[in-house]
């Protein structure tokens, strides 16, 4: 089974000012003369990190990663003005001029993965292939499914109670915007308590198996507060795009190849929605995961996801 290459540290740093607000943080690693892989994170509003290099042979990419609007090392932290999912595209069409770069492969898991099937369908030429993991694909119904009774929480009912705790009663019918309410509040100790309380119920949905780093990471107040305020604002609205959309505009990436990881009980963005996508896009492959949830550093996804550089990369 694969693993994670060593750790590297970037060659290059980068603060491109994108608009009269934002600052995007982009670090390149590798090979500066390697295949151009654009690393795109999740959430929105988790940011990079030093693992999110190593999914990469640096001895045949060129590996780029940057920090979306309001999080990680991208300034103003937390800020939600100009803060949109047509924003991060055309940041990412930024970052590629910027970098001279002609087309790159597109990397991108959960968030990452809605983020990057947005972006090659308005630049489709501007992308050689994709590797995409645990799909989002930012309907309704998937929004129900994690935030709403009846979906993850007949999985996960003890979490889910832990979940609903700082949320009035009559404010349950919509957690979305009930924690979105909370995260703007004034009582700053409630505020952070919300955030990590958000921040648990993910990590608890994330891994088939229970990862205790997950549960650190995810309640670490200044990651935790970033997550839940990023994520409420772009989850009320509706990720800022059309339902069903990614779908409906399939032919746009119709010749684009991609490989499609997902694992089998992953909690918080289930199988069939790579399942639909991968049956509607002809250039696709979907890998099915079986003893793996959502998360990208599960062995068996880490696996899978190393062997598509690998395979990107021939």
């Amino acid at each position: 089974m694969l693993t994670l290459y060593p750790a590297i540290k970037p060659y290059a740093e980068h603060t491109i000012q994108v608009d009269d607000i934002h600052t995007i943080f982009v670090e390149e690693c590798g090979d500066p003369e390697g295949i151009p892989v654009l690393f795109l994170h999740g959430g929105p509003g988790i940011g990079c990190d030093a693992n999110h290099r190593r999914f990469f042979d640096p001895k045949r990419y060129r590996i780029i990663l940057f920090d979306q609007r309001g999080c990680g090392r991208s300034t103003p932290h937390l800020c939600l003005i100009n803060n949109t999912t047509q924003d991060l595209i055309e940041d990412m069409e930024k970052i590629r001029s910027f970098l001279n770069v002609r087309r790159w492969i597109l990397f991108g898991g959960s968030w990452g993965a809605t983020l990057a099937l947005l972006y090659a369908q308005k630049y489709a030429a501007n992308v050689s292939a994709m590797i995409l993991r645990g799909v989002f694909l930012g309907r309704k119904k998937e929004l129900a499914w994690l935030f709403k009774e009846g979906g993850v929480s007949k999985f996960f009912p003890d979490h889910w109670q832990k979940f609903l705790y700082h949320v009035p009663v009559d404010k349950r019918d919509n957690l979305v915007k009930a924690y979105y309410d909370l995260l703007h509040g004034e009582d700053e100790v409630l505020k952070m308590a919300v955030a990590k309380a958000w921040g648990l119920w993910e990590a608890d949905c994330t891994t088939l198996e229970f990862n205790p780093n997950n549960e650190k990471k995810f309640t670490n107040a200044h990651f935790a507060l970033g997550v839940a305020m990023i994520e409420t604002h772009y989850f009320i609205n509706n990720i800022f795009i059309a339902e069903n959309q990614i779908l409906n505009n399939i032919d746009k990436i119709a010749k684009i190849p991609a490989i499609i990881v997902h694992g089998r009980y992953d909690m918080v963005c289930p199988l069939d929605n790579s399942y639909e996508l991968n049956s509607v896009w002809p250039s696709s492959r979907l890998e099915i995961i079986r003893h793996a949830g959502h998360a990208a550093l599960e062995p068996a996804i880490t696996d899978a996801l190393i062997q598509a550089t690998n395979a990107m990369s021939n």
